[in-house]
């Protein structure tokens, strides 16, 4: 393909059929020539193409049903918090993928309200694979911010715009695809305020974040410069908006935060009545009162007793809660979903040519000292992975191994797996 200057004869162009002297350039091809003007109709046509895909697309917007059953490849149990957020992001994202984006259609004048959401529940009980299965289901850019890491804008560590940062970064640093993503908040009741009154000192990691989120959770314009932090702009780009930061609108962007709430569990009882008191009180434990799930009764006044300011539960206007993972769960846990953690396991040894097998005991032992531990489903890789650390580290350099066989011994006292030779 040649670029023939003004000087040189050349065929006119073979779409607009205009001469040589009535364009700025010509490209050549094999018995095809195109003047710069067709050049760029045709980047027109293309983007408005793309354009039409998208909008094919956005209408195959997964039903609650659908998000829901594709929730429960991957999570186990938790029923009602999969219906909570099912409902929620379809609602979220039919808002968004309207014919007007601020919510309005082209006949009603009823503007759409964003519904962010809080989710409650213990550690390990499937909080945050709740979320990233949700993203990955709508195919939008996800990230996870650490509430307990965030201060006030112009203290020692990341103001509250980091977390935009981070998923401006999952979309490849393309605000229109950031402003259609989810972020996760971890960990949100570590930044309750200290008592029910407001503060009297400064608190920046407490309830001054509360009030820096609260914007932002709303809806607002926010200046992000994709670069980490000290490292300086986007490598490679000299773009303008690159050096000087990008308009990131958050009105578009559901956020979901989470957090395990300890101690919620008292104000509820003593709001519903059922905490004992004196001496024919009935004293429970704390994991008593999460079996049963009290975070299913939470209004926005136990929160706010909890510490968490007003302002900021009236923009987490869907609020429900994960159930304290049982034994028959974490058993479903480990085979169960598409990821399992047996499956994965079975999956590495297979790589070198070694079939895993796990007895029927070994698993429920697995599970009890998962249940033990208190930590949900986060203990039960700690505790494969204890289990096996040693036939991993042997078996890529036993020649002959075929089968390895993880027995209730080697969870319970340590002893190796059966090994069997060709």
């Amino acid at each position: 393909m040649t670029v023939l200057s003004p000087d040189e004869s050349q065929p006119n162009c073979s779409f607009c059929q205009k001469r040589r002297d009535e364009v700025l350039n010509i490209v050549s091809g094999p018995g095809v020539h195109i003047c710069d003007g067709c050049v760029e109709l045709c980047v027109e046509a293309v983007a408005e193409a793309k354009k039409g895909k998208l909008t094919t697309r956005a209408r195959e917007l997964p039903r609650p049903r659908e998000i829901s059953a594709f929730l429960d490849t991957y999570v186990v149990g938790q029923e009602r918090a999969k219906k909570f957020l099912s409902v929620a992001v379809y609602n979220h994202y039919k808002r968004i993928r309207s014919d007007d984006a601020a919510g309005r259609s082209a006949d009603d004048d009823v503007e759409l309200a964003k519904s962010n959401i809080l989710l409650l529940g213990p550690t390990g009980s499937g909080k945050t694979l709740l979320t990233q299965t949700l993203a990955r289901i709508l195919d939008v850019p996800f990230a996870v911010a650490d509430a307990t890491g965030l201060t006030e804008a112009g203290y020692v560590g990341e103001d509250v715009d980091a977390m935009l940062l981070k998923l401006l970064q999952a979309a490849d640093n393309d605000p229109r695809k950031a402003e259609t993503g989810i972020i996760y908040i971890d960990e949100i009741d570590k930044i309750a305020r200290r008592g029910e009154g407001p503060a009297v000192s400064r608190d920046v990691s407490g309830e001054g974040v509360q009030q820096s989120l609260l914007k932002v959770l709303e809806g607002s314009v926010v200046t992000v410069r994709p670069h980490s932090r000290g490292a300086g702009p986007v490598q490679g780009s000299r773009s303008r908006a690159a050096q000087d930061g990008l308009q990131l609108d958050t009105t578009s962007i559901l956020f979901i935060v989470g957090g395990a709430f300890p101690g919620l569990e008292e104000i509820i009882e003593a709001r519903t009545g059922t905490k004992g008191i004196g001496f024919g009180g009935s004293v429970r434990s704390r994991q008593e009162r999460v079996a049963e799930n009290l975070f299913d009764g939470v209004i926005p006044e136990d929160l706010v007793k909890f510490g968490m300011v007003p302002e900021l539960i009236g923009r987490l206007p869907v609020i429900t809660s994960v159930a304290q993972l049982d034994r028959d769960a974490l058993l479903r846990i480990l085979t169960e979903p598409r990821n399992a953690l047996v499956r994965q396991y079975r999956r590495l040894f297979e790589l070198d040519g070694v079939e895993l097998e796990f007895e029927e005991a070994a698993l429920e032992a697995v599970a009890d000292q998962a249940l033990s531990r208190g930590t949900g489903a986060r203990g039960l890789r700690a505790i494969l992975e204890d289990a096996l650390i040693s036939v991993m580290y042997e078996v890529p350099s036993l020649e002959g191994t075929v089968r390895v066989t993880v027995t209730e011994q080697t969870i319970l006292d340590g002893r190796e797996p059966l090994l069997a030779f060709r």
